[in-house]
């Protein structure tokens, strides 16, 4: 007689909310963990985070079952292997500018990167994927723009570090959304760090032996407590977790709600450089934020109008629009 089949476990959304919740409260945290960690010379710190951030990575897969075969075949894949060297580039260009924002006292720079973000992605839909925006979108572009434009006049210049920030983190989106389905978040991350890992070595070396100015390499310990010392392969883990949470989260809730999530970051990052960092905020930038806000709200009120119009968007989440779902449970 036939024993009955075990139904597989639908996962929950009440656990995805929260996984959601954490992977952007964590990376809205980091500005206070790089301050904290910084070095002398940021590039230091950008090393030591990349370095980290592999040996968790590689610490991950072990523990997750068929983890190492799909970090096989992701670097067998001629094609997704180079997508995620290029990917690893853009995601260096937007670590690095993150913490030189973090180390000259830019986090309110960085948190609009991160609010205008979402715009920039559908800029580069439209001008290389050929995507038309529908009527909200169009005005939350252009009110964008005219905030760029606001911010620009107060400062006497772009405001560079936002949009070199926004910009590589959409490309690099973009970059990850064309890889093959065997490629995870954590696959992916995995390669790309394994590949930044080497300059990042050499780089570390260089500066122990004194030959990059004020950088130090291994030296930082010297300057560091020994809190300081013990933990900072925590950089590692604020770069990784956030992720396979992401992920997690990403398993169990509509995309349209992962979305939503995504603000919680650059609010945690406003809230820490005006009120522990104690940044300044002129009038040109606060009129300059709340355009860029009240962009934000548009593109929020057009996604919950696509989610009653459309309710398919309810339901859809990256288990179905990948062939290999990853269970990050395990």
């Amino acid at each position: 007689m036939k024993q009955p089949q075990e139904q597989p476990t639908i996962p929950t959304g009440n656990s995805g909310y929260i996984q959601a919740f954490l992977a952007y409260l964590l990376w809205g945290v980091l500005p206070i963990v790089f301050a904290y960690y910084m070095t002398s010379h940021p590039v230091d710190l950008l090393a030591w985070r990349i370095i980290f951030a592999l040996g968790v990575t590689l610490a991950a897969i072990s523990c997750m079952r068929g983890a190492w075969k799909r970090l096989g075949t992701a670097m067998k894949t001629r094609r997704d292997h180079l997508l995620l060297i290029l990917a690893g580039h853009l995601i260096l260009i937007n670590w690095a500018i993150y913490i030189y924002a973090v180390a000259t006292n830019r986090v309110l720079e960085a948190s609009l990167g991160y609010f205008i973000n979402p715009v920039v992605t559908i800029v580069l839909g439209v001008v290389l994927l050929k995507e038309r925006l529908r009527g909200l979108q169009w005005t939350a572009v252009i009110v964008s723009c005219i905030a760029v434009i606001v911010l620009t006049v107060e400062h006497g210049h772009l405001p560079w570090i936002s949009l070199t920030l926004a910009c590589s983190f959409a490309l690099y989106s973009l970059v990850k959304n064309k890889t093959g389905p065997s490629v995870d978040s954590l696959t992916g991350l995995t390669v790309e760090t394994l590949w930044l890992a080497v300059p990042s070595t050499v780089w570390l070396v260089l500066a122990s032996m004194g030959l990059l100015g004020t950088a130090a390499g291994i030296g930082v310990f010297e300057t560091f407590d020994t809190v300081q010392s013990v933990t900072l392969p925590v950089v590692g883990f604020v770069t990784v977790i956030p992720l396979v949470l992401f992920a997690a989260a990403a398993a169990r809730l509509p995309l349209s709600t992962v979305g939503m999530f995504q603000y919680i970051a650059p609010i945690a990052q406003f809230l820490f450089g005006y009120f522990v960092f104690h940044e300044a905020m002129s009038t040109g930038r606060w009129i300059g934020f709340i355009l860029v806000w009240v962009a934000v709200i548009i593109l929020i009120a057009d996604v919950l109008r696509q989610i009653r119009q459309n309710p398919k968007l309810r339901i859809t989440t990256s288990q179905t629009a990948r062939e290999e779902p990853v269970d990050y449970t395990s």
